[in-house]
């Protein structure tokens, strides 16, 4: 088939100069088996090269540079990935290979079988892992991994954080993702990568001309490879699902609420001893104000208030006993008369 983007075009989005083999290798893979696996559609094909463009700088490395580092070292006995728990040489030997860095034994079987389920006449990976760096096998493994995942539906939706995820088992490198999508997206709809051709774009889609592809000049670069590769067909969405920041934050929604109709009356009188209540007791009343003033104050003090107190309501009742006695005697002396 023809592919609906040509090598000079992934050229023009490169950061820097990748190896033209490992290009080629995608770019055969991709012409004999796109159809196949839904890959020939444009905006679909973007994400998926985008990907790729990160994972290998640009198509410069189809395998994992071996130094060994600690982590390559541990890769040894790596159980999880189908090697031995012997340090036996499994870890360079099933070390990651192509556009996607196929590593561990246990995937370089996974990626046999398939190839095997397909009809696809491969060589035994397990038993010769540097044949995954051959032709179609190298452009292949990608094509492989991005179907296993269901990678299109992501891509339909322009979902670049899910496909990420997806590939990378978290959002490492996101923003180096999204930079490569809007960088390729923008050569294959004409333009360039540039902030004055970023402008340009954003211009004539009707949006800010600020030079920056965020998620609504991503949402435009979607929509018009959409309509180059034919149209949306089903899945397929225009809006973007906006990247989540860094730090995450607390957004709170204000939701309208009918307020229920109250009588003008009733309304004021509520009101009236809601100020009253909340005058003694609410924040700044007279409670809240000696509360506050006695809990400055310290023990010695404390518990001089406390006589005082008790001896204050020992006077206000005995005086107020006597008051009530000598009441009611004035009261029988004023009645006998």
């Amino acid at each position: 088939m023809n592919l609906p983007i040509t090598a000079e075009q992934i050229r023009l989005a490169a950061k820097n100069k990748g190896s033209e083999a490992n290009l080629n290798s995608v770019l055969t893979s991709l012409d004999r088996y796109a159809v196949d696996v839904g890959l020939d559609r444009l905006h679909r094909l973007v994400h998926y090269l985008a990907q790729l463009m990160h994972e290998s700088g640009s198509f410069k490395w189809d395998q994992e540079i071996w130094g060994p580092t600690p982590a390559q070292q541990r890769y040894d006995t790596r159980t999880d990935l189908g090697n031995t728990p012997e340090k036996d040489g499994d870890g360079h030997k099933y070390r990651g290979r192509g556009p996607i860095q196929l590593t561990g034994k246990a995937n370089y079987a996974s990626f046999r079988e398939w190839c095997r389920e397909r009809g696809y006449n491969c060589p035994d990976f397990v038993k010769s892992p540097d044949a995954v760096n051959t032709d179609p096998w190298e452009g292949l493994v990608p094509i492989c991994y991005w179907t296993t995942r269901n990678l299109n539906q992501w891509a339909d939706q322009n979902d670049i954080e899910t496909i990420t995820r997806k590939i990378n088992g978290g959002k490492n490198g996101l923003a180096d993702r999204m930079d490569y999508y809007g960088r390729l997206a923008l050569v294959v709809c004409g333009y360039g990568v540039s902030s004055g051709e970023v402008e340009r774009f954003q211009r004539d889609h009707g949006l800010a001309a600020d030079g920056d592809v965020g998620p609504k000049t991503r949402a435009a670069l979607h929509t018009r490879l959409v309509a180059l590769g034919g149209g949306a067909g089903a899945g397929v969405r225009s809006a973007p699902v906006v990247e989540e920041t860094i730090v995450e934050k607390e957004v709170t929604v204000s939701v309208p609420v009918d307020r229920p109709v109250v009588p003008a009356q009733v309304e004021k009188e509520v009101r009236q001893k809601t100020n009253w209540v909340t005058g003694i007791f609410g924040t700044g009343g007279i409670a809240a104000t000696a509360l506050t003033w006695l809990a400055g104050m310290d023990r010695d003090s404390l518990i001089l208030m406390g006589v005082l107190f008790v001896f204050a309501m020992a006077v206000i009742l005995l005086g107020g006993e006597w008051i009530i006695r000598r009441v009611k005697a004035l009261r029988r002396e004023i009645e006998g008369v």
